[in-house]
């Protein structure tokens, strides 16, 4: 009974917007800091199948472009392609999913857990090893037709999120 209880109330957690543990950043690393972003998801609609063997098309996602604010509201970098994240202080990381959540909000881009792979400059990120984004609004691919007469198209759909630095 009692571990019944348990799960029920771990699964309503995560019902209600909560981190799963898929997402739990690495054992022995604390929070650093984290970021508001507040920007676009780019996307462009390709073929599915470079060799050209299947004709369909699909929105695939080029890059992300977003500003990054304190918990104080004030600018203190950027989020784009790589993925990267860049700081004020000249210092940057570059990411690589290890884990994703769907979003518990319709028509927003999952949540993920990413492995820091290269770091620069020695600012806020100089030790940082893992990055959670959580909290995610909009963002989710385009609703419009994908299609031959839409290849090459490029959609920018606004999104939200938070961000989690953690280190060592």
């Amino acid at each position: 009974m009692r571990l019944f209880v348990w799960s029920a109330a771990f699964c309503s957690l995560v019902a209600a917007g909560h981190a799963g543990e898929a997402l739990t950043p690495p054992t022995g690393t604390t929070l650093l800091f984290s970021a508001e972003a507040d920007g676009v998801q780019i996307y462009s609609c390709l073929p599915k199948d470079v060799s050209g063997k299947d004709p369909s098309y699909a929105w695939t996602i080029s890059a992300p472009q977003a500003t990054l604010f304190d918990v104080h509201g004030q600018q203190i970098g950027a989020h784009g392609a790589g993925p990267t994240w860049t700081l004020g202080d000249g210092s940057a990381i570059k990411g690589e999913v290890v884990a994703k959540q769907s979003a518990p909000q319709k028509g927003a881009i999952p949540w993920l857990l990413l492995r820091v792979t290269s770091h620069q400059g020695g600012g806020r990120f100089a030790n940082a090893v893992a990055v959670r984004r959580i909290d995610t609004k909009g963002g989710a691919e385009p609703a419009e037709s994908c299609d031959a007469a839409h290849i090459g198209q490029v959609a920018r759909v606004r999104y939200s999120a938070t961000y989690q630095f953690y280190g060592t």
